[in-house]
């Protein structure tokens, strides 16, 4: 009798099938993690615009040339707030910014959430010490807030 040695197409086309399985398995989880973790990076650099917005409204005008002396107006282009704003773009979340365009008493930035999965979608940080979850857009409004 002459026997041949190796595996029969179907026994590969069944391990083949069997790690197909698996890897789609590991896949949507992974993408999962991923997610979550560009969420924390969206919070964090969304906490560290806060921070920043807050030091740059109490700066006085001829204390540096970046200061805001009581206002919002241009705390875009603060180094502190244009990298995080740039850290949370490179995140794959695009950010909203408002500021109150005639007196730059008030700012908001929000920014979508990559993980879908709680129902919660955008996260916002305003000059009113609020951060956290939002259901729906608000910094466009003539008077930017999260609420």
């Amino acid at each position: 009798m002459n026997k041949s040695k190796g595996f029969t197409i179907i026994e590969l086309i069944v391990v083949i099938a069997i790690i197909a399985v698996l890897a789609a398995i590991v896949l949507v989880n992974v993408t999962s993690y991923i997610n979550k973790g560009k969420d924390a990076a969206i919070k964090g650099n969304m906490s560290t615009i806060a921070t920043a917005a807050a030091v740059f409204y109490s700066r006085a005008t001829d204390d540096t040339p970046a200061g805001g002396g009581g206002t919002y107006l241009s705390v875009t282009s603060d180094p502190a707030v244009s990298a995080a704003i740039i850290a949370i773009t490179a995140a794959n979340s695009a950010p909203t910014t408002g500021i109150t365009a005639t007196t730059g008493l008030a700012y908001c930035v929000e920014a979508p959430l990559k993980d879908t999965t709680t129902g919660q979608t955008i996260w916002c940080v305003d000059s009113t010490g609020y951060v956290g979850y939002i259901a729906e857009t608000h910094c466009a409004n003539a008077t930017p807030s999260c609420k």
